[in-house]
């Protein structure tokens, strides 16, 4: 049962890209989670407690990373403790407390964490490939320099930072699709993309105002439908960007003269 929900995640991942050859809209990415059972306790209860967790951080050797791997951690409190380097790989953490917590430099591949909460958590370093964070709150977090290709539809991300995170696409990673990070109607409001890497990267229909995207390149992203009022553009590359239907300041369209779809654009 476990490898064959493993499957989703990258066919999660790989359907809209299909679609989108086939000259299809993307799906939304949380549709496809309807072949995964997220009631079943893997997916909705916890193995452990989070007294287990604080002794295992007490008693672990330093210099080694506490093994989380695969461990159902679904809906434990575990806010404000220390979880930097742990290895979280193919876990399920599914509406987990993780506000004011410590994940710098954590390993979250393939890890389950819908609905999870990461308000005011620093993942600074981390590593999350093909993640599934759809829904998570994460506002005011830290996700510096994290490498995220992870499914984050419908997030919150209000005043969050991504100091030169990379949310590219995997280019030398394809054969199970596109893997990149899918931002699609998050919440991204005052948040910071500051020489950060959104190549490719799905934005559609996010609401991105007053987000600042200075130095950071979002060639070939997807942002069609999303909400870019009063955000900032300095220096940032755009070639190719889709802006099909989305809202821009008028002031913004010299900063955007090599996006795709201008004359498509909501002004204001």
């Amino acid at each position: 049962m476990i490898k064959k929900l493993h499957i989703y995640i990258y066919f999660i991942f790989f359907f809209p890209m299909l679609l989108g050859m086939m000259g299809s809209h993307v799906a939304c990415a949380q549709d496809m989670l309807k072949g995964v059972d997220l009631e079943q306790p893997a997916y909705s209860q916890a193995e452990l407690t989070r007294a287990d967790i604080e002794k295992a951080i007490i008693n672990h050797s330093n210099g080694t990373s506490l093994d989380f791997s695969r461990k159902s951690l679904n809906g434990l409190d575990l806010s404000g403790l220390n979880l930097s380097g742990c290895n979280f790989y193919a876990a399920r953490m599914n509406k987990t407390d993780l506000s004011n917590a410590n994940l710098e430099g954590a390993i979250l591949d393939q890890a389950w964490l819908i609905e999870a909460n990461l308000t005011n958590a620093s993942l600074k370093g981390a590593h999350a490939f093909a993640a599934q964070m759809q829904r998570i709150r994460a506002d005011k977090a830290n996700f510096s320099n994290i490498r995220l290709t992870a499914d984050l539809t419908g997030a919150s991300l209000r005043e969050t930072l991504f100091y030169e995170a990379d949310l590219s696409a995997d280019m030398k990673n394809q054969s199970m699709g596109l893997m990149r990070a899918i931002l699609r109607s998050a919440r991204l409001e005052g948040s910071s993309f500051t020489k950060a890497n959104l190549m490719s990267v799905d934005l559609s229909f996010a609401h991105a105002m007053h987000t600042n995207f200075m130095e950071a390149n979002l060639s070939d992203a997807n942002a069609a439908g999303a909400d870019f009022s009063g955000a900032v553009w300095k220096d940032a590359k755009v070639t190719n960007l889709d802006l099909d239907s989305a809202m821009i300041d008028s002031d913004s369209l010299s900063a955007l003269q090599n996006a795709l779809h201008l004359d498509r654009v909501q002004k204001k």
